[in-house]
């Protein structure tokens, strides 16, 4: 598939060939076992390693898995609360939400109102400036705790 005249050869343990016409390239690489494969195409001559072709899309395949795992800019954690929580519990998640914003995690608080809680909002506002300000050493306020039917959310993210 190589339709060049003439390549730069890189050897299997890395050392540099040289410029060799492209069929004695390729009888080179049969001749130790491995496959031709062009690295870099736009370069003058191309450049083309001996290696083996199912080594190499392994290793690649490998190194994007590695970048994909350190990624974690979409990555939220939810935190839930109810309204008649109790002091340690509150605590608790807190402390959670700590971790996981120092971790860099976003950080989603959910509260959620069951039946006439939903008349005491207030409740709900109190609560969640508390969690702020328990956070505030970690993280910072992304958007202020909104309010929709029964549900109020504050979302933080890390410093």
């Amino acid at each position: 598939m190589i339709r060049a005249r003439e390549v730069r050869v890189i050897d299997s343990d890395g050392s540099q060939l040289g410029v060799l016409p492209t069929q004695a390239a390729i009888t080179r690489a049969l001749e130790k076992g491995f496959d031709l494969i062009m690295i870099s195409p736009d370069a003058n001559p191309p450049v083309c390693r001996i290696a083996d072709m199912g080594k190499m899309r392994y290793e690649q395949s490998k190194k994007e898995k590695q970048s994909r795992k350190g990624q974690k800019a979409g990555q939220l954690k939810e935190i839930m609360l109810s309204a008649k929580i109790g002091e340690h519990d509150f605590n608790v998640k807190a402390e959670r939400a700590k971790e996981f914003l120092e971790k860099g995690f976003k950080v989603k608080v959910s509260l959620r109102f069951r039946g006439r809680e939903v008349t005491h909002q207030e409740i709900g506002r109190n609560l969640m400036e508390k969690m702020a300000d328990k956070l505030a050493v970690a993280g910072k306020v992304e958007s202020l705790a909104s309010a929709d039917a029964r549900n109020m959310i504050l979302v933080m993210s890390p410093k």
